[in-house]
């Protein structure tokens, strides 16, 4: 990766696991998003174990359990406008915006070509 490292993806309570856990195609489309958006990408969350999943109050099945997903933080309308773009450029179609930070995932289960609001 170009952009990232692994310890960016850990569960907080499980260090080494965004390594062992991140979906490598995930990665690659992440870190090519973040090329073609020109700002940086802080990582609010990524791979989530099963106790850091429900303690933060994520849906269950969430796609960070399955290194599946991301939070990017973000909180103003133009990097917004980038991320979000440049996510959609590299091949994400489920994007979850926040007034804080921008989930995306690749989770083949799920509905595709989605956007929503938090």
């Amino acid at each position: 990766m170009k952009w990232f490292n692994y310890a960016e993806f850990d569960s907080p309570d499980k260090p080494g696991s965004g390594e062992v856990h991140m979906d490598a195609d995930f990665l690659q489309m992440l870190d090519r998003a973040r090329g073609l958006a020109g700002v940086p990408f802080k990582i609010n969350s990524g791979y989530r174990t099963a106790a850091h999943n429900k303690k933060v109050g994520g849906v269950r099945a969430s796609a960070h359990t399955l290194g599946l997903a991301a939070d990017i933080h973000c909180t103003d309308s133009r990097n917004r406008c980038h991320i979000v773009s440049a996510l959609m450029e590299a091949g994400f179609n489920r994007i979850g915006i926040s007034s804080t930070f921008i989930h995306v995932d690749n989770d083949p289960s799920k509905p595709e070509d989605v956007i929503w609001l938090y």
